[in-house]
């Protein structure tokens, strides 16, 4: 007799994702993984410019999205509908300039408050289909850098969420987890690489010695949507090439 066992390591027909923050960067690979493996994808970027330099797959939706405006992020989520899966993946740094009571407050906005207002606005949607959620943190969650003060508190703030909403939602079928990044090479940091110093001494804390690419960030991203990570829920996965075991 033949056995049939299930792919657990795949998303079901019909899978529906939306990205926020996927036109560019982590989210961009994130959104071209997710694709890769069939789903249906909704995504956004802060600006026209942004979605029109952004390299996604034809069958896309696209749109741009101020996760700030709360009003905003609930027309969106009505829009868009039911979903299986919310990637937070929209986020910002001011380097040096995090000290400015203004600025620390804007990257709080975008990155932890913004995470907060797509997930309740998605929630409903979630339910239905007994979704999950991934929340984009930061290994700066747990290892602190002195000229990032509102990025570093928000990507902690991030991590401590994730695992809240976890155990609020887990009754209503919702998995929330979190990716924690290490220094993956993107637009974001494009500043802080100029200095090759810098940028060899990250390299050289690694245990694979280089940077990270976006693509090594989306697998994760997709497995925490899997039927194979069913009983996973308010883990955080650090993708850092070893960083953080050193």
């Amino acid at each position: 007799m033949g056995s049939c066992v299930m792919n657990n390591f795949a998303l079901a027909a019909g899978f529906r994702a939306v990205v926020i923050g996927g036109a560019g960067g982590i989210g961009l690979a994130i959104l071209r993984q997710l694709h890769a493996l069939g789903a249906k994808i909704h995504a956004t970027g802060i600006s026209d410019a942004e979605i029109r330099a952004c390299d996604a797959p034809a069958e896309t939706e696209l749109s741009v999205l101020d996760v700030t405006d709360n009003a905003a992020v609930e027309a969106y989520a009505q829009d868009v509908g039911p979903v299986d899966l919310l990637v937070n993946c929209a986020g910002i740094l001011r380097r040096d300039e995090e000290f400015s009571i203004d600025v620390f407050r804007q990257v709080l906005e975008v990155n932890l408050v913004g995470t907060m207002s797509a997930c309740l606005a998605f929630k409903p949607g979630l339910a239905s289909r007994k979704g999950s959620i991934v929340n984009i943190a930061s290994m700066n969650a747990f290892a602190a850098l002195p000229r990032l003060p509102g990025y570093c508190a928000s990507k902690g703030g991030v991590v401590m969420l994730t695992r809240s909403l976890a155990l609020a939602w887990a009754a209503e079928g919702i998995r929330v987890n979190a990716v924690a990044p290490g220094f993956i090479e993107t637009n974001i940091n494009a500043e802080g690489r100029r200095d090759l110093g810098h940028y060899q001494k990250i390299a050289d804390r690694t245990a694979f010695k280089r940077w990270g690419q976006p693509e090594d960030v989306a697998g994760t991203v997709a497995y925490l949507a899997m039927p194979a990570a069913s009983y996973v829920t308010g883990a955080v996965y650090a993708v850092d090439g070893g960083f953080l075991a050193g």
